[in-house]
């Protein structure tokens, strides 16, 4: 069964399944280590403010996104950032709490949400 997945609303929503699932203005921590680093914090408080893609990486879905930093004010693209997964066919967000890390990076830190 296949998954499908388009940002909408010029950059606003990721939708899987044509169901908008993931906003943006939304607070997300990301990893400060590898290439996909948002700035020099250890670990950005990333102000999501729009997808310039998505796609998945296995299950994992991941979203290609531009924002900021509130801790130090720096702006930033990041690709490959996790939004959740699909299992079974369904898709879980990750958990409001979860450490992102760009494409690959320690996927053990992503957490979905309801799964702890």
């Amino acid at each position: 069964m296949g998954v499908a997945l388009r940002v909408l609303d010029d950059g606003a929503w990721v939708s899987v399944n044509d169901e908008r699932r993931v906003s943006v203005s939304e607070l997300w921590r990301v990893a400060g280590a590898g290439d996909g680093r948002v700035c020099a914090c250890d670990c950005a408080d990333f102000v999501v403010e729009g997808f310039t893609d998505v796609g998945a990486d296995g299950r994992t879905v991941t979203a290609d996104v531009y924002g900021q930093c509130i801790r130090c004010g720096e702006t930033a693209s990041v690709a490959g950032l996790p939004v959740g997964r699909v299992v079974d066919g369904t898709f879980r967000p990750l958990a409001a709490d979860a450490v992102r890390s760009p494409r690959g990076g320690s996927a053990g830190r992503a957490t979905l949400a309801g799964s702890r």
